[in-house]
């Protein structure tokens, strides 16, 4: 299926896995758990073979039919240690390397695709779009969800409330604007803590590079949370959590 030979690289992700294990589990967290991953075996539909670009330690493999043919793709050594040791299915593999670079793989017709909650982690997200369009037939599904770009942008937006009509609110700072914002593991430790490196694009540019790279957008859906508050606050806490959405999913088609 792959190239075995493979060259680990550096990641900003490598000082946080522990960290990172910690919080997701074999299960993922609990948005994985309870949206993210019920919403992705939705879209995917009954995928035979599946690409999944930056699959982190390999959460979505364990959420698929065994028969699934599975090749996960990280940029983290330890991710990608951690996953394979999880994971005994003969049909999953694992691979290091960037999918933000032209990825050296035999296999070039894969029915799926899947970039789950790495886009907002990525440089170059249009080349992980090109490599998804380079390894999928022809009608193959590229699933990509991303922290909501309207919003959710770090460091950008808050919750606010108006006293005056006792709701809550989402405030937007900025938008458009492509930004490359550090997020620390630990926020207390302050410059003491690993960071990770979150970018922000607007939602046209997603589209835009789907288009670009061969794909039509299919269906785009919002994920909402659906935790529910308790208190004197709950009523417009849960209203606005079911107001502004957590995760936007887009299922594009490879068109050519």
């Amino acid at each position: 299926m792959m190239n075995k030979k493979t060259k680990k690289q550096p990641t900003s992700w490598e000082p946080v896995e522990k960290w990172y294990q910690s919080i997701v589990e074999d299960e993922g967290h609990y948005f994985h758990r309870q949206i993210i991953l019920p919403g992705v075996i939705k879209l995917l539909g009954k995928p035979s073979s599946i690409l999944d670009l930056a699959c982190g330690s390999g959460v979505l493999a364990q959420h698929l039919p065994a028969d699934v043919e599975y090749l996960g793709i990280d940029i983290s050594p330890s991710f990608i240690k951690a996953a394979k040791q999880k994971d005994n299915n003969k049909l999953h593999e694992y691979l290091v390397a960037d999918v933000t670079n032209p990825l050296k793989l035999n296999k070039q017709d894969f029915t799926h695709a899947a970039l789950i909650l790495a886009a907002q982690n990525l440089d170059q997200p249009k080349i992980a779009f090109q490599n998804a369009a380079k390894h999928l037939i022809k009608g193959a599904k590229f699933i990509v969800v991303i922290n909501h770009p309207c919003f959710r942008i770090p460091r950008q937006s808050s919750w606010g409330v108006d006293q005056t009509k006792m709701i809550q609110y989402r405030r937007i700072d900025r938008y458009l604007s492509t930004m490359k914002i550090p997020i620390h593991a630990h926020p207390s430790k302050g410059d003491l803590s690993p960071a990770t490196l979150s970018f922000h694009y607007p939602l046209s540019s997603f589209v835009q590079w789907l288009f670009e790279t061969g794909f039509t957008v299919e269906l785009m859906e919002e994920w909402c949370s659906d935790k529910e508050s308790t208190g004197k606050n709950a009523k417009m806490e849960n209203r606005s959590r079911s107001e502004i959405p957590l995760f936007l999913a887009i299922r594009a088609i490879k068109n050519t």
